[in-house]
């Protein structure tokens, strides 16, 4: 398959190795700016697009129907991932076979992994995910680290939640950083974004969900409440900013405000150990 530019005089593509076409050169190629520009926020949102790197992002990309729209890849990826092209292909993705060069302007790592692709946004929305009735739901309120967020939307999808909220003012899970951080995760389960907190705890709770906000200064204690048995029932977990956790105005709006135990000497949890411990509760009591 050739690109989208075609040969050109000034060998933008060349003869290459990956069976389906040319090899695309340049990084100043217009289909190559398109993607690298797709780091940034606003180019996501105008285009519904966004970048997933490696062979484990793509090949869960390619899994989910009409998502991956483009894969660039080098030979060597090539030879090593033939099953990650042969998904790509069959869910109907452009192949682009590429130079090291021009994936690596694709790439956020310090050591690119040869393969690149651009997916359409995921669109889930919350009217979807609480009509499924779910059991264990994630919400981030106001997380600003990308980092962070893919590594909680990872754990929500180990830990067997039905879905991640991100509220408003949090970073986009669309994120580069976020989408390697999530390790294939974020196209596992749903992942809303946008809402209003107030208005979300409401949605939540009318679906049946016991609301609980962890924070380092909860009056209750996470083994308290799996020793009782209540983390049981259908729940929301709310975790708030990675620096200043959760504002006593968002505390104020869950059932129950939860603690994590520390037994040892450390001050607190990060927010993604926290976040994996609270949800792992909950899936060991629901189950």
């Amino acid at each position: 398959m050739t690109s989208m530019d075609g040969p050109r005089a000034d060998s933008s593509v060349r003869s290459g190795p990956v069976r389906g076409g040319t090899e695309l050169t340049s990084t100043r190629s217009p289909r190559v700016t398109a993607a690298r520009r797709l780091v940034k926020r606003a180019f996501r949102d105008r285009d519904g697009r966004f970048l997933a790197e490696g062979p484990q992002a793509c090949r869960e990309a390619a899994g989910r129907p009409g998502v991956l729209l483009e894969l660039y890849v080098t030979a060597d990826a090539a030879a090593r991932h033939a099953d990650v092209l042969a998904a790509a292909r069959a869910a109907g993705a452009d192949v682009v076979p590429a130079s090291g060069e021009v994936v690596a302007s694709l790439s956020g790592t310090v050591t690119p992994q040869g393969m690149v692709g651009v997916c359409g946004l995921l669109g889930s929305s919350l009217p979807d995910l609480l009509a499924t009735s779910p059991r264990l739901v994630t919400v981030l309120a106001h997380a600003r680290d990308p980092g962070n967020v893919g590594t909680v939307i990872r754990s929500s999808d180990a830990a067997g939640a039905d879905g991640v909220v991100i509220t408003e003012a949090s970073v986009d899970p669309y994120n580069p950083k976020a989408v390697r951080a999530s390790a294939g995760s974020l196209f596992h389960l749903p992942v809303v974004t946008g809402p209003e907190v107030g208005a979300l705890v409401a949605d939540l709770r009318r679906a049946g969900l016991r609301v609980l906000a962890a924070d380092g200064a909860g009056e209750r204690d996470l083994d308290d409440l799996l020793d009782e048995g209540s983390l049981s029932v259908p729940t929301a977990w709310v975790f708030g900013n990675e620096a200043w956790g959760l504002p006593a105005e968002t505390r104020a709006l869950a059932d129950e405000v939860v603690r994590v135990p520390i037994h040892g000497r450390a001050e607190s949890l990060n927010l993604a150990t926290a976040a994996a411990v609270c949800l792992y509760a909950s899936a060991r009591a629901q189950r």
